[in-house]
């Protein structure tokens, strides 16, 4: 069998990459993966579809940026998602930027709100994504394509490295 000089990126083909998105209005990274990404093209989707479909038909090696306007995919930002609580009611715990907190209504509904700002009198907590708003730019830097394993196939993968775009890091399991 005539094994192609080089594979290219389409369907059941196995691709590693690393990315990083970039806010395109002020050129500061938002998300970095720590670890390469390893998925099957077509069988899984770990990256959103705008940036898989321009994956198609790259090389290993190959450099691409993806521009992605996020109001499209989460929406604009809502304000009434944004609460500033006096510090004085805000466990200690939940007083670091950064910081994940699950809230409930009185539905009974879930969403995830994100510690954006301390300061001495208050907490502010954000409800929108924090890509919510923005035009962002997916920098892919390809390192790896070959034909896929069967077990990849059924996996779509590393199964265990999905990533989100939400910018959580994932470590990959040994």
């Amino acid at each position: 069998m005539n094994q192609q000089m080089e594979d290219v990126i389409g369907d059941n083909k196995y691709v590693e990459l690393m990315y990083k998105v970039i806010d395109k209005d002020t050129g500061s990274v938002l998300t970095k993966i720590e670890y390469p990404l390893g998925y099957v093209h077509g069988v899984n989707e770990v990256l959103a579809p705008a940036v898989t479909a321009e994956l198609e038909g790259k090389l290993a090696g190959d450099v691409i940026e993806v521009p992605i306007d996020c109001n499209e995919l989460y929406g604009p930002r809502d304000d009434s998602l944004v609460i500033v609580e006096p510090i004085e009611n805000v466990p200690e715990e939940y007083r670091e930027v950064g910081t994940s907190i699950l809230m409930e209504n009185d539905k009974g509904q879930t969403k995830t709100f994100l510690v954006t700002r301390v300061d001495e009198k208050s907490v502010t907590i954000d409800g929108n994504n924090p890509l919510s708003g923005r035009e962002v730019i997916f920098k892919l830097e390809i390192r790896d394509v070959r034909d896929a394993t069967e077990e990849e196939m059924e996996f779509g993968g590393m199964a265990e490295s999905v990533p989100d775009v939400e910018g959580a890091t994932k470590v990959p399991v040994k």
